[in-house]
Order: structure tokens, then C-alpha cells, then sequence
């Protein structure tokens, strides 16, 4: 890959590295060996502003195009050389769960820190259930929920996040424009730092978000901003404790116990495919890895 050559300065007054620019071939060459660690990539953002802008504009598509390739190049298929909101935006938002704080943007009783994820699946299939029926030919991609247990009252929490293709030409902001609803009055995207709106709000959540989510219907919320990413609360469907037979007093059929509407096995492969067929371990919210080793499958 040939960069082009930078002709303007972006070098702050009071840089150290003034004295000379480093070739930005040899910069891309060094990630590329490291396979574009976004631990790295930030650590070097933070140096000077020559080499933030050059995170922003090369080594967070990098990352993003290697991560998920087909997402991405679905997401530009549209014509946009660049993803709304900005690369190093959208990849926070591949790997980094943004949390909730008590009364915050979901008004939620708990406090779940913000944490790097293991393993990310983003679906277009997951995503057109959580679009309101008249949206459906919108483009989403959303993940599964990272989940996060026994929380208390408010029971097995389930976070998850996504990303719009075009949003600005979107059905979905349309009809939010249409309906006049408002941004919320103090909360922001914790990915881009743009306003929020409320699809609960909006009241365009479809009935067929909660059996994609496998959570209660009446405890799922998500927002969106004005550059297309969407995170969202749900409460998760608990497992069935027990499902052995009884029989009844005539003795003539067996009934069975069954905690919630969900099949168990449903809910086991969900889980499964978030930590992995051969993985045995505590819930994702416990176990911080270094953000390196995620794997983010479309």
C-alpha cells in the first residue's frame, strides 16, 4: 500500500519530533507486523498530533478491515471512502463494550464497567430484527449481547452494540426525524461523542427484537446516534433450572417444568458461539484479555 505524501504539518508547537518526519510506509509496514494492535495503535495516538492523525486516517481502517473484513466492505459499498463517525470510532466499537453507569444512559440501578470483549459476532441477520418492519431494507449490523450475570434485581444484563451502512440516507433516521424526536438532554455516543436518540422513544422497537435478543419483551432499550452506531440494554431470559419429568397424580402423562418461553438449548449455543465451543469460563465481564487476541466474526 503507497501513502501519499503529506504535505501539510500536523505537528503541534511544542512536539518533540519536529526535527524530523518518519516515514509513514515504515510506520504501516511495523503495525502491519504487529497485526494492527489497537493497544499499540492508541498508545501512539497519544505521542504527538502528527501521529494521531496518522492513526485516524491508516492504521484504525487497517484494523477495521482486518478484524471484519466482509463488514467493512459491505459498509463501503455504498460508495463512502471513509465510515461515518470516523475509523478509530468504529473500532472501539468492534471491540470495546461501553458498559452502563447508575442512572446514565439507560437509567439502569446497576454499574457494569466498560470492558474489551473476548470474541464479537456481528450479524445483518440480528440486526434487521431489531429494524421497525417499514425499515427492513436498511443495512445493521449488530453483535450479540455480551452478557453480563446476575445483576442483582435486574437479573442477567445484556449489552450489545451496532453499526448502520449509510445512516444518513436510512430509513430508520427518517422516521425518526419525522416523528420529532428529541436527542437525549445529557448522554452522547460513547464511541464518537455524537447525540442520541432514543428508539424506544421513537417507539419503532418490533416485537421480533426480543426473540433475537432471547430477553424480556417489556426490558429491552437501544439508542442511536447521528453517525449510525446503536447500543442497547436488555434483560436476559434466565435458563430453565430444571426440565425432568413429573408425573401427575393419575399417573396417565408426564408434565414438564420449564422456567421460561426460551429453550435452554437455544440460549446454550448463543452462548456457546460468544465464548467459544471449547471454552469453559467465567461470564465475558470478568474476563479482560488483552484486545489484541479478540476475534470479531461477520
Amino acid at each position: 500500500m503507497i501513502l501519499p505524501k503529506q504535505y501539510r504539518c500536523t505537528h503541534s508547537p511544542t512536539c518533540q519530533c519536529t526535527k524530523g518526519h518518519l516515514n509513514e510506509d515504515v510506520l504501516l509496514l511495523v503495525f502491519q507486523h504487529l497485526n494492527w494492535n489497537p493497544k499499540l495503535v492508541a498508545t501512539l495516538s497519544c505521542v504527538c498530533r502528527w501521529f494521531d492523525d496518522f492513526a485516524k486516517r491508516v492504521l484504525w481502517k487497517e484494523f477495521c478491515k482486518t478484524r471484519a473484513p466482509k463488514m467493512m466492505l459491505d459498509l463501503q459499498s455504498s460508495g463512502s471512502h471513509c465510515i461515518d463517525g470516523n475509523w478509530r470510532a468504529l473500532g472501539k466499537l468492534l471491540i470495546y463494550c461501553s458498559g452502563c453507569t447508575q442512572g446514565g444512559l439507560f437509567n439502569s440501578s446497576v454499574q457494569i464497567p466498560g470492558h474489551f470483549v473476548y470474541r464479537t459476532r456481528f450479524s445483518r441477520t440480528l440486526g434487521r430484527s431489531l429494524l421497525p418492519p417499514q425499515c427492513r431494507t436498511d443495512v445493521l449490523y449488530v453483535c450479540d449481547p455480551c452478557e453480563h450475570l446476575d445483576q442483582g434485581e435486574e437479573g442477567d444484563v445484556g449489552l450489545f452494540r451496532g453499526i448502520f451502512k449509510n445512516f444518513p440516507t436510512s430509513k430508520v433516521r427518517k422516521v425518526i426525524i419525522h416523528k420529532a424526536v428529541p436527542f437525549h438532554p445529557s448522554e452522547v455516543c460513547p464511541y464518537c461523542k455524537a447525540r442520541l436518540w432514543s428508539m424506544l422513544q421513537a417507539k419503532i422497537i418490533p416485537q421480533s427484537a426480543c426473540i433475537r435478543l432471547e430477553a424480556y419483551e417489556d426490558c429491552i432499550e437501544y439508542f442511536v446516534c447521528l453517525n449510525g452506531h446503536l447500543l442497547g440494554i436488555c434483560t436476559l431470559a434466565p435458563l430453565s433450572d430444571s426440565e425432568d419429568a413429573n408425573p401427575s397424580e393419575d399417573g396417565n402423562h408426564t408434565e414438564k417444568k420449564q422456567d421460561n418461553y426460551f429453550p435452554k438449548e437455544n440460549i446454550l449455543k448463543r452462548r456457546n458461539s460468544l465464548l467459544g465451543e471449547r471454552e469453559i469460563g467465567p461470564s465475558p465481564q470478568k474476563r479482560l484479555t488483552n484486545p489484541n487476541q479478540c476475534n470479531i466474526d461477520v
